[in-house]
């Protein structure tokens, strides 16, 4: 592993990120978990591998949708359910009849983006949630559900209402209690604690002091921090947890919270726009964040933070890299090249490994 070493100290020297943490594990089996660079340039402190970062998107697949999985898993809750069954706001609108699995799968409608926080911070904090949820039930449409796929973060703030409405408790609660808890998981959560070390990001508008433990995400901030599409912290070593075990789940290894054929059933692409699968990300060819040697049956998903994971299901290899590259300015975008870059180096590293036993 010393190229990958090598890659990510040097990714650090050339100011692609202040601080990371790599993780790499094949079949449950961790082959490579180091920290690298600073969590805070301000202070100096250095990154370790106990260092919790702001997951920003990963909070989709690893939160939003491991709910709705789970629901599934335990036949609470079917995926073609229509959004106007599910909230009646919606009735009569153009949501009315699109399903759970097209948001999940950002095939939707949805727009990619909307600035909400720049009307809600205006709102005292008990008003924004309804006010987000009266705009969000009168979005338009950006295209026919199911036309194509657009990612965003829209639907899963409409994802978080559903969830919300079925379980009569707050998102943050929902997955504490049905996918971290139960899978013995502490390392993830939308509150990091208090003994926590957290890298930073970028500077509170407000308070002129970086962020440390709130999250990045302006609409996830107004929201107070609990969002469908953003507001997660971790570190590497809960992602793989988390997503290791969704892994088991798929080759058929039971545990108290995910089924496989559930799994199966959300990890395996659709017919559709994207061959898209449901709440993860896939490889998209051939410049793909994943590199060139993930298979085509790999999940993964990517965070603003400079946040991702990558799960490739046929050699049960996971990859989890955790930046802070929006620490000082979220215009650093190193990342972006660096990306397959150290996937390649990682995957190329694991075949020597393997090829030497």
């Amino acid at each position: 592993m010393d190229s990958v070493r090598k890659t990510m100290q040097e990714a650090v020297g050339q100011g692609i990120f202040p601080g990371a943490v790599l993780l790499c594990a094949r079949h449950g089996k961790i082959r490579f978990h180091e920290a690298f660079g600073t969590a805070c340039l301000e202070t100096g402190r250095p990154v370790t591998i106990h260092t919790w970062f702001d997951l920003a998107s990963l909070t989709k697949p690893l939160a939003t949708a491991c709910c709705f999985l789970v629901l599934a898993s335990f036949g609470e809750l079917s995926v073609d359910a229509p959004l106007g069954k599910l909230l009646p706001p919606l009735t009569g609108t153009p949501r009315e009849g699109v399903t759970l699995a097209q948001t999940l799968a950002h095939t939707a409608g949805y727009p990619e983006y909307k600035p909400y926080h720049e009307e809600l911070f205006r709102l005292p904090s008990t008003l924004r949630v309804p006010r987000l949820r009266a705009l969000l039930a009168h979005e338009p449409l950006e295209y026919p559900p199911g036309e194509k796929t657009v990612y965003g973060d829209p639907a899963y703030m409409v994802l978080q209402w559903v969830l919300e409405r079925i379980l009569g408790k707050p998102l943050d609660a929902a997955a504490r209690k049905l996918v971290f808890r139960p899978l013995g998981i502490r390392a993830l959560d939308f509150s990091p604690p208090a003994s926590a070390a957290v890298a930073a990001t970028e500077k509170d508008p407000e308070t002129g002091e970086y962020l440390q433990g709130v999250v990045h995400d302006e609409n996830a901030r107004a929201l107070g921090g609990v969002a469908g599409h953003a507001g997660l912290f971790g570190t590497a070593a809960g992602v793989c947890a988390l997503v290791s075990a969704l892994l088991a789940a798929f080759h058929g290894w039971k545990n108290p919270v995910f089924d496989p054929d559930a799994v199966r059933d959300f990890l395996t692409r659709k017919p559709g726009p994207g061959g898209h699968v449901l709440g993860f990300d896939t490889p998209t060819r051939p410049h793909s964040s994943s590199g060139a040697w993930f298979g085509d049956r790999s999940v993964g998903h990517l965070g603003f933070t400079g946040t991702s994971f990558w799960a490739d299901l046929d050699t049960g290899t996971v990859v989890v890299l955790l930046t802070n590259r929006v620490h000082p300015s979220r215009e650093n975008d190193g990342i972006r090249a660096f990306r397959p870059l150290i996937h390649d180096r990682v995957m190329e590293a694991l075949a020597r490994i393997i090829h030497e036993a």
